[in-house]
């Protein structure tokens, strides 16, 4: 599996592709009669402009970073906590750490956005639409914010966390090597 996080982690062209795909198969499902081709050339047309939000995200990490395989080892790090010993290195994830944080600052109205209108558009499918594709957004709508308020909240505590280690520590002090990372105190 971590083969596979870090192919996705280095090609952003897979990810993508693997999103559209999926959005198209939901899509399908909750409107059965359409079809197949037409949806998916609808939906990666639709999905152009998230598609250039995100490369543009990733470029400005990437120059934190210095390259593709430096973000993917630097967003590593991050997840499991393991704080950079090396001055070069930690310049770096302080950069990408600052980068995220200033990115997360509005976190919590963009989840409200996001509930208000999947709650709406799930309201709206219930009143024009059949109990197929009122059961799919409703089951969607809770599943997708559930996640994003479970996903949300770890990056933050992981980017607070990286963020108060790196401030912590001097940049000379070497870490200790007893194995153990900064969360695995939690």
């Amino acid at each position: 599996m971590e083969r596979v996080k870090i192919f996705l982690a280095k090609h952003l062209w897979a990810q993508t592709a693997l999103s559209v795909l999926a959005a198209a198969v939901l899509i399908q499902f909750l409107y059965p009669g359409r079809s197949f081709a037409a949806i998916l050339a609808r939906t990666a047309v639709i999905s152009l402009g998230g598609i250039g939000v995100t490369l543009a995200v990733r470029r400005k990490e990437k120059r934190a970073a210095g390259s593709t395989n430096g973000l993917v080892s630097l967003d590593r790090r991050l997840r499991s906590g393991d704080v950079p010993t090396d001055p070069e290195e930690r310049r770096a994830m302080r950069d990408l750490v600052d980068q995220r944080l200033r990115r997360t600052h509005h976190r919590v109205a963009a989840l409200v956005f996001l509930a208000v209108l999947f709650v709406t558009i799930t309201v709206l499918t219930a009143f024009t639409a059949g109990p197929r594709q009122t059961i799919g957004f409703s089951v969607l709508t809770v599943v997708f914010l559930g996640w994003m308020v479970h996903v949300s909240n770890l990056t933050n505590r992981r980017l607070h966390a990286m963020d108060d280690a790196l401030r912590s520590v001097p940049r000379d002090a070497r870490e200790p090597s007893d194995g153990h990372s900064l969360f695995n105190q939690w």
